[in-house]
Formats: structure tokens, sequence, C-alpha cells
């Protein structure tokens, strides 16, 4: 019996003054990894308005949370990962701003994970075996001193 491959939409942060040839092949960079994984994506441009509230990200990967992070494993996971970080390196070479994270975010929830651009590796081993159903706020966030992600907002809503 075949499984149908994950859906993913993927939600491009990209400046407006850089060249269409670049953001366009960081983009595909983008697809083609999701679909080595086995995630068939949709890549889409956020508008240029930004929200002085929001969160400032570079990629926004929208699909169900909990079946991808299950099936990935800490393995594919990190590759994915990794790919981010250089992707945004690459991006983002000789601009003075700090990298964005790369932000996952959940097709039925809207429950937000935030990759940070310098996480240890303990912290992707976690996530591919979270419990996704104890937040309801998020986003979520990897502390590096206690060692586990967790939800500031959810936890101020106690």
């Amino acid at each position: 019996m075949q499984t149908s491959p994950l859906r993913a939409e993927l939600l491009f942060d990209l400046d407006t003054d850089t060249a269409d040839e670049t953001a366009e092949a960081f983009e595909d960079a983008w697809l083609d990894t999701l679909h080595r994984i086995g995630v068939e994506a949709e890549g889409l441009r956020a508008l240029p308005h930004r929200d002085p509230g929001g969160l400032d990200w570079l990629v926004l990967l929208s699909l169900p949370l909990q079946a991808f992070l299950g099936a990935l494993g800490t393995e594919a996971l990190g590759d994915l990962y990794a790919k981010a970080k250089q992707l945004a390196r690459d991006r983002l070479r000789g601009k003075a701003k700090p990298r964005p994270p790369l932000v996952l975010e959940d097709a039925g929830t809207g429950l937000r994970i935030v990759l940070e651009p310098d996480l240890p590796p303990a912290a992707l081993e976690q996530l591919t075996a979270l419990d996704l159903t104890r937040f309801r706020l998020g986003p979520l966030h990897y502390d590096r001193s206690r060692k586990a992600w967790r939800s500031v907002a959810d936890e101020a809503d106690e």
C-alpha cells in the first residue's frame, strides 16, 4: 500500500532588492531539498510588507508537522536544517543583518516551531519525538538552558 506524500507550502520572505534569478535559485534549492526527502512543496513569496510585531523569518514551511517530524527522523531533519542554514548563509552573504530562522508551521493548527540558526543536535533529536498536542499557542523555541522545547505563551496562559 502506497502512502501519499506529505504536502507543504513554502513561503519565502525575500528582499525585493535582490535579483529575481537569485531569489528563484534560492527557492529552487529549497523545493529540491524537500522533494529529495519526499515532501511535495509549493513555493510562494511573501508580500514585502513588514509587521513590526511579527516574527522575522526567511522561510516558513507549512505542513502537517507531527506527521512530518515523525516520518522524517532526526537524521533527515538534521540534513534539512543544515541545508537551511547553508542556503540562508549563501542568500545573506555580505548583508549586515543576522540570519533569520527557519519556521515550521502546522498546516492544521497554526502552531509554529522556530529553528534558530545554531541549534544543538540534541534539539533536533528532541523535536522529532515531541508531542505537539501539548502546545496550544506557540511559537515553540528551544531553550538552551533548560535543554527543552517550550512555548512561553503557553506557559504564561496556564
